[in-house]
């Protein structure tokens, strides 16, 4: 009996031996991103989970959804938003962690067309027509009280002055993507996205890029949120690697930190 209970105990061991615990095989982060960053921060996320042995889980929206879901106790650990005044909001409510705040990314805004639009390139500043060059049709971007893109498009068409003329042809989308989407399948015959979203979808064409001047800085910040895992401070530190600034440079973005490692 005494021999069998030895080698119960030896098995109960070796098994336990064979397995980590829970909480070093579960070392998971959740990534709450501004759609615009999906194809570029998927690439980077992937050379992250390959480097440092922790899962990532992104969930992609728009900026002003994704607040709003920290906001209201949603479990993420990092959060980056393609304006800075989403992050503010988040801040306000002590929500992020701000000593780890950074402004990382760039960006530009252009106008684009279905790919087999018979709208040619065309030049935007002052006096440029959008509504116009539009017709009859609808011109897609993100809704313009919320979504980044969207603020960022009407206040570029109010300082070139096409905005009061165009603003009844907008068709508002939830998210930078989803008025790609509307380009894409012909169902906007324009819209007003990022460079990077433009770049990624084969069925758009760019027809116009609207001068850095004519709207605010287009930044995409990141920080940990104030319930963040440790892994969290790995993530944000490869972030700034060599290796994701080469990942978002790529699908078009520009950096505005210099490479920690």
């Amino acid at each position: 009996m005494y021999r069998l209970a030895a080698v119960v105990i030896a098995f109960v061991v070796l098994c336990g031996s064979a397995w980590p615990p829970a909480s070093a095989q579960d070392r998971t982060l959740t990534v709450f991103a501004a759609a615009s960053m999906k194809n570029a921060l998927d690439e980077v996320s992937a050379a992250f989970s390959a480097k440092a042995g922790v899962k990532v889980s992104a969930s992609y929206a728009a900026s002003s959804i994704l607040a709003k879901q920290i906001e209201q106790g949603a479990p993420a650990d990092i959060f980056m938003s393609a304006d800075t005044d989403w992050m503010d909001y988040l801040a306000a409510k002590k929500a992020i962690d701000q000593s780890t705040r950074i402004n990382l990314l760039g960006n530009s805004i252009v106008l684009i067309a279905p790919r087999d639009s018979k709208v040619d390139k065309v030049t935007i500043g002052e006096g440029f027509d959008l509504a116009k060059l539009a017709g009859d049709g609808r011109i897609a971007t993100g809704d313009v009280s919320a979504v980044p893109v969207g603020k960022y498009a009407k206040a570029a068409l109010e300082k070139i002055g096409a905005w009061r003329a165009a603003e009844p042809k907008f068709a508002m989308a939830e998210s930078v993507r989803a008025a790609l989407t509307l380009v894409a399948r012909g169902e906007a015959t324009l819209g007003i996205v990022y460079a990077t979203d433009a770049r990624v979808e084969p069925d758009v064409k760019v027809v116009g890029t609207f001068p850095a001047d004519s709207h605010p800085p287009i930044i995409y910040p990141v920080a940990a949120t104030s319930a963040a895992k440790p892994d969290a401070a790995g993530y944000l530190a490869f972030l700034r690697s060599t290796a994701a600034k080469a990942i978002f440079e790529k699908y078009g973005f520009t950096s505005l930190v210099r490479p920690t490692s």
